[in-house]
């Protein structure tokens, strides 16, 4: 199945995932409380050729709580998407992945990687690397369970002397996981340091189903160029896209061979989280979307006079009404000082 053509492109071939070709390589990643379907459906048009949800607790699936379903619901434009699950019982891992397979998803992505005391004080996320064998049984569980393609995303290992990711790898292909996701760190690094894209050229000497890279991606050419010198058949953006979804664009333009696009001005970026704004109270109501918008307005209100001071108004203030008009009317300074330049 293809979801988009490609463009002839120059610098990057799609990424097979099972009977899934996706254009252009690059994934949007899961991120708690951020990648819900209002953000993938608004960041998806800037370049991405999938998408990932949230990820969401296995057990928690179990109960149907009104907001563990929402974390898995789809807007539509989006697709394809992967749902991520996490958890620690092969069972259950196996009955998450049906009910989010029965509810749309192209993809079901294991999650060996996250390393928020949250998920792996109940040995979920990146603590299941601490035995890998359950990994294996995990992955084979989730695998048998579902019609669709299983994929994982990992870190090197729970810490520096347990650099476990080519065996899981390894454990990965064999009982038919058809592509793995490398955060280049290990748990206890957390987003210290800096992702070592050594280990991922690895990975992808080590397997023959594709390898997805991720870590410190946040220029079109370096991330181009980490690709290439890598070998891995995408990459994964998170946290460089929070508040800059024109970063993809970038990539996305280098792959097609044309120039990478610049950053918008300033006012055009604040223009642009008005309307993230809106539509998350449009689609979540004002009471949810206000506490929720404050950390992605924190993003958008980057390289600007005034950003900072804006920040710190914009974190207090109880109404979309009055976040907004701060916006505009910064939005209008901003193009009266340009117009004097000018």
């Amino acid at each position: 199945m293809i979801y988009e053509n490609p463009i002839m492109p120059h610098a990057a071939a799609p990424l097979q995932i099972g009977t899934l070709e996706v254009w252009p390589p690059v994934v949007l990643a899961p991120m708690s409380g951020v990648t819900n379907r209002t953000l993938r459906a608004l960041y998806k048009p800037f370049g991405f050729g999938l998408t990932v949800t949230e990820f969401v607790s296995s057990n928690a699936l179990q109960h149907g709580s009104e907001r563990t379903m929402e974390m898995i619901d789809q807007h539509g434009v989006e697709k394809p998407v992967a749902t991520q699950l996490w958890g620690s019982d092969p069972a259950l891992m196996a009955r998450a992945a049906r009910l989010v397979r029965e509810c749309g998803a192209d993809i079901v992505d294991i999650n060996f990687g996250c390393p928020a005391p949250k998920v792996t004080k109940t040995e979920g996320g990146s603590a299941c690397l601490r035995d890998v064998a359950r990994c294996e049984a995990i992955m084979r569980a989730v695998v048998n369970a579902v019609d669709c393609p299983v994929t994982v995303k990992m870190r090197l290992g729970w810490s520096e002397d347990t650099l476990v990711y080519r065996e899981v790898a390894q454990r990965a292909q064999s009982v038919g996981v058809v592509a793995l996701t490398l955060h280049a760190r290990t748990a206890k690094q957390f987003y210290k340091g800096s992702a070592d894209w050594a280990h991922i050229a690895a990975l992808k000497a080590s397997v023959d189903i594709p390898v997805i890279g991720n870590g410190d991606l946040s220029d079109p050419h370096d991330a181009l160029r980490r690709m290439q010198e890598s070998g891995v058949d995408g990459i994964m953006l998170g946290r460089a896209v929070l508040g800059n979804p024109w970063l993809v664009g970038g990539v996305r333009d280098l792959m097609e061979g044309r120039p990478a696009r610049e950053l918008p001005a300033a006012a055009e970026r604040l223009r642009y989280s008005m309307h993230h704004y809106r539509t998350m109270v449009d689609e979540w109501g004002e009471a949810r979307a206000v506490p929720q918008m404050r950390k992605h307005l924190g993003y958008y209100l980057k390289g600007f006079s005034g950003a900072s001071e804006l920040r710190e108004r914009l974190m207090r203030t109880p109404t979309a009404a009055e976040t907004l008009e701060a916006v505009a009317a910064t939005i209008e300074r901003l193009e009266s000082c340009e117009t004097l330049a000018a």
